[in-house]
């Protein structure tokens, strides 16, 4: 804690270092009960829009400390806001909960399928959501205790992974009033991200066709696989006419019965990804014209519906700046002797060869003009185009984890993950509290904003008017 204090008094503006430093110390002090909740959580491993219990128990902590509910907003039996205090500025932090599907995996660092569990948190949003909770927790003994004004909130927010849970609470006004928004993510590297994300857009693709015996009256049965399969023949052709940097992938979800039948229901499930939405939105087009023409030329009937659509993200370097000086006084994860042999299997597991596991405790140098790195999209996108945003990831994960990996459940319930969320934690909570003493960081971040995103700005959700897709993981 001395290191932290004499770091801050670098960073930090004289009226807030000692409070800053009574925060982290809260923080520290409520570890184990969040590390309790985090792990809870992962063990529910509730898939999106199913996270009944996760985000009760998440619901029920804030409420204790004080926060006032406003559950089931935007439609979503599971989504949320917790408010405290009053007056502005507003700031909000997020919280995620939702698992993923076909990831289940025992906390050790060889492949066990958990039984009883058919999902597993692969992206580490149960920690995303309880280590939001504890620095939203602290910040608001912090604001009370102070005497200060401001609106302090968390966003609870199911469905991050193709359910576009955040996207609804755009929709619906949720972030209107809101000044700053804080997130962050588990990750195998401590960093603040200044880098943006793929827009994405997802849906599903249903054909209709006749049943028929497959051998003994093929010729009247018109099968709906067929359909299927020569949409994904075209999609995979149209791989070679879009941007390198476009993404597309599918999964068949049904294909029939038996073999001996010709399927009169198949149903197949995309994404398509680009950096820019408006390439996005060309080459869905391009898609859905493929499973028209599969149709036609099977004699099938096919119809589809868009389950999720999310903006790429809009980048604050004021906002990351400050980010990144708290993130580098507190610094990244230092594993004990027993956790340098866990994370050694695991690295082995991917790689073959382990990464050094002394990555955890590195701190990436801020740089507000990263190279666009491949990967992912996220719905919180569509917040960084309504409010200033910024986000943070750090090492919850055994160093050169992949995300979505058996891998990083592992970690994700084991002390690696908890010390990564403690780091985030203790990162978006001091960020809160330079947000709350220094008004000028805000208007600096509104700025930069408004500039980033272009005079005449609407904000159109990919996912248009639809209602949430509760049942997008059926």
């Amino acid at each position: 804690m001395n290191r932290l204090l004499c770091l801050f008094a670098l960073a930090a503006p004289l009226a807030a270092q000692a409070t800053k430093s009574d925060v982290l110390a809260r923080i520290d002090a409520t570890k184990a009960a969040h590390d309790d909740i985090a792990l809870k959580i992962w063990d529910y491993a509730e898939v999106g829009f199913r996270e009944t219990r996760s985000s009760g128990l998440l619901q029920e902590t804030l409420q204790r400390a004080g926060f006032r509910i406003e559950a089931g907003v935007a439609g979503i039996p599971t989504a949320f806001v917790a408010t405290a205090g009053s007056g502005r500025p507003v700031i909000a932090i997020l919280g995620e909960f939702d698992a993923l599907p076909g990831v289940s995996q025992e906390a050790v660092p060889e492949k066990k399928e958990r039984r009883g569990s058919a999902a597993g948190h692969a992206c580490g949003h149960h920690l995303f959501g309880a280590g939001s909770a504890q620095a939203a927790v602290a910040v608001r003994e912090w604001l009370q205790s102070a005497g200060r004004a401001g609106t302090l909130r968390y966003y609870g927010t199911p469905a991050e992974e193709g359910g576009s849970g955040k996207v609804y609470m755009v929709r619906a006004g949720l972030f209107q009033d809101v000044d700053v928004v804080l997130h962050w993510h588990a990750s195998d590297r401590n960093q603040v991200q200044m880098a943006s994300s793929l827009a994405n857009r997802s849906g599903k693709f249903r054909f209709r066709g006749v049943a028929a015996h497959a051998s003994g009256a093929p010729e009247r049965g018109r099968s709906a696989l067929d359909g299927v399969e020569a949409m994904n023949h075209m999609a995979n052709l149209l791989r070679e006419h879009v941007p390198d940097t476009t993404r597309i992938h599918y999964v068949i979800t049904r294909g029939g019965e038996a073999p001996n039948v010709v399927p009169a229901f198949a149903e197949v499930y995309y994404y398509v990804r680009s950096p820019h939405r408006q390439i996005l939105g060309d080459v869905w087009a391009r898609i859905e014209d493929a499973a028209r023409g599969a149709a036609l030329g099977t004699g099938t009937k096919v119809e589809w519906e868009v389950t999720g659509g999310v903006y790429e993200l809009l980048p604050n370097e004021a906002l990351g700046r400050v980010m990144h000086t708290n993130l580098n006084a507190i610094g990244g994860v230092t594993y004990t002797p027993e956790e340098r042999a866990f994370a050694a299997k695991i690295g082995q597991s991917v790689y073959g060869q382990a990464p050094a596991p002394e990555m955890a405790a590195v701190v990436t140098p801020f740089n507000p003009n990263p190279p666009r790195e491949g990967g992912g999209s996220t719905d919180v996108g569509d917040v960084s185009w309504v409010v200033p945003t910024v986000g943070v990831r750090t090492a919850t994960w055994a160093p050169g984890t992949p995300a979505h990996s058996w891998q990083a459940v592992a970690c994700g319930g084991t002390s690696l993950g908890l010390k990564g969320m403690n780091v985030a934690a203790k990162t978006l909570a001091a960020t809160m509290v330079d947000l709350f003493s220094d008004p000028a960081v805000i208007a600096r971040a509104r700025e930069e904003f408004e500039r980033r995103r272009g005079a005449g700005f609407k904000y159109e959700p990919l996912i248009g008017n639809r209602p949430p897709a509760l049942d997008y993981r059926d």
